[in-house]
């Protein structure tokens, strides 16, 4: 082979083992679907059970720019904090070395291309006849022999340039050649978006004896810094959260190649001593075994300073006070899942705003200055929320996340109403000024604050039952009202603006409850259950006439 078709064949072969590994990727996202978010969501409640998760998840997809992304949205929808995301991101890292581990064992021992065209041809035929599920399955399969056929490319490539591409033509064992191998192996995986197919290049390249082991084994440090790049500009215009997660995604990788620099000089004389004994296979298996543990020790590293390292990602880049709609990305609406759960945790942190005004309200010193500022702030974010919500594509969306959409839209629908009501500053007024009102609304404001302190299901039970409480309040009240104005005790309109006012009071505390009752909903539908239904319109509008 000439030394242009051994250039054309190796890059055939990585061209070909990419396209493997996209459509390995897309074909286990789309079949993982809503099982991968519920694993996330699950199991990440620690660090450590984070990076087991990420692990997990990264082998499964084989693409850890894949995950890092996917964990980067999730944090900036407020799905996962910041400290869960670091844990997925760092098992990432160690889930992503298992594509290495697969081409040095199967890919040099075993000749795949019998086995490696049947699977294509399989692949194919279920991606043209299959169903939904079977084609996306197919897709995977195609992708996973597609990987070994052009690693195979890769081996008949380079040995086609064993003559012309030498350990002599790379830097050597200097501080100057291996900065110069670390920016070799980033570039590779910033140019082909993987560094699975780097370090399988790598091994291609070591077993051709065009590289030896020690630069094979910085070239993959550089591999493992470059792969930050997609992450990083998965960032970019997002939350402070999630671009905290980028910023410490890439200070790890940093802070992982700095110590696996320190593990290699301990490591590399004995794989030499090995290689001597093993020939080609030792050198393939412990350039795989140096990359897992590097990234292994990164992680034990990190996890015990864990909290000094949030703090310095903290420092770095600082979370200045965000919008209330700060998670609205535009960039989610493409994924409608993701779009839907950022605009639930939206309405859910306009609630909370809007919640602490209201108590504010109630307060019996009045309202405190800036708060007209703040409720003008929180009806701005429900009309930007309500436009992000329209842009959303609910087709071929599974029943939770139609059943989530639906609830986000009662949401929006009384946070409106409770904002109208709360701007009536002349009915809080009211309530300071007659006794009888003044009590009833502080029982109101102690049951809003109160119901603050409980969670889900007790939360919406709660603002329930406290609703019912005011309402028979608001009536007893009314009667009272009435005798007194039948009575000539009061004047007919001091009692109908003070009716009117008790009046008030009972709608507010109506919208609290369904606020809360919803967003509740929410949550539960988050696990996407198959038991969660949209609440029938039917329903809002009877209780709404049980309210009036």
């Amino acid at each position: 082979m000439s030394e242009t078709g051994g250039i054309l064949t190796a890059l055939g072969g990585v061209g070909l083992f990419l396209l493997g590994m996209t459509m390995l990727t897309e074909g286990m996202q789309v079949l993982a679907g809503p099982s991968l978010r519920r694993l996330l969501r699950r199991f990440t409640r620690t660090p450590l059970r984070g990076v087991a998760a990420g692990a997990v998840v990264t082998a499964a997809l084989q693409s850890s720019s894949a995950v890092t992304v996917m964990v980067i949205g999730f944090v900036g929808a407020g799905l996962l904090s910041f400290a869960q995301g670091l844990g997925v991101v760092f098992g990432a890292n160690i889930g992503t070395t298992l594509t290495g581990w697969l081409v040095a064992s199967l890919g040099f021992r075993l000749d795949l291309d019998m086995l490696a065209l049947p699977l294509v041809f399989l692949g194919g035929m279920m991606r043209l006849f299959g169903g939904a599920r079977v084609r996306h399955g197919g897709g995977a399969l195609a992708g996973f022999a597609l990987l070994f056929l052009g690693l195979g490319l890769m081996q008949a490539g380079m040995a086609g340039l064993g003559e012309v591409v030498t350990p002599e033509r790379f830097p050597g064992d200097t501080a100057l050649g291996r900065a110069q191998l670390v920016g070799i192996g980033a570039v590779v995986t910033m140019v082909t978006q993987s560094s699975s197919a780097g370090v399988a290049t790598a091994l291609v390249a070591l077993d051709a004896g065009a590289i030896g082991f020690g630069q094979a084994a910085v070239m993959v440090i550089g591999m493992n810094i470059g792969t930050t790049s997609t992450a990083l500009l998965a960032t970019l215009g997002g939350t402070v959260a999630a671009r905290q997660t980028g910023l410490a995604h890439l200070l790890f990788n940093l802070l992982t190649g700095g110590l696996a620099f320190v593990l290699l000089i301990p490591f590399a004389p004995l794989a030499e001593a090995w290689i001597a004994e093993g020939g080609r296979d030792a050198a393939r298996l412990l350039l795989v075994v140096f990359h897992t543990a590097f990234n292994i020790v990164g992680v034990v590293v990190i996890l015990i300073a864990l909290v000094p390292f949030m703090a310095l990602v903290r420092a770095l880049l600082r979370e200045r006070r965000e919008a209330l709609t700060a998670r609205l990305d535009a960039r989610l609406l493409v994924q409608p899942g993701a779009a839907v759960d950022a605009a639930g945790a939206t309405v859910d942190d306009i609630a909370r705003h809007m919640h602490g005004l209201l108590i504010a309200r109630l307060s019996p010193s009045g309202p405190a200055k800036g708060d007209s500022a703040r409720l003008r702030q929180a009806m701005r974010a429900l009309e930007e929320t309500r436009g992000f919500v329209g842009k959303i594509s609910m087709a071929s969306q599974s029943g939770p996340v139609r059943a989530r959409y639906a609830e986000i839209l009662h949401v929006l629908d009384h946070l409106a109403r409770l904002g109208y009501r709360i701007a009536q500053e002349e009915r809080a007024t009211t309530l300071q000024r007659a006794p009888r009102l003044a009590r009833l609304a502080g029982i109101t404001r102690t049951g809003l604050i109160r119901g603050l302190s409980e969670t889900g299901a007790r939360q919406a039970d709660w603002f329930g039952r406290w609703q019912e409480i005011v309402r028979a309040r608001e009536r007893r009240l009314r009667d009272a009202l009435l005798a007194d104005a039948g009575q000539g005790a009061d004047t007919p309109e001091a009692a109908l603006g003070q009716m009117d006012a008790a009046r008030w009071l009972h709608r507010v505390n109506y919208h609290v409850w369904r606020i809360w009752l919803h967003l509740y909903r929410i949550e539960r539908s988050r696990g996407d259950r198959a038991d969660i239904a949209p609440m029938p319109a039917r329903e809002e509008a009877r209780e709404d006439v049980r309210a009036d």
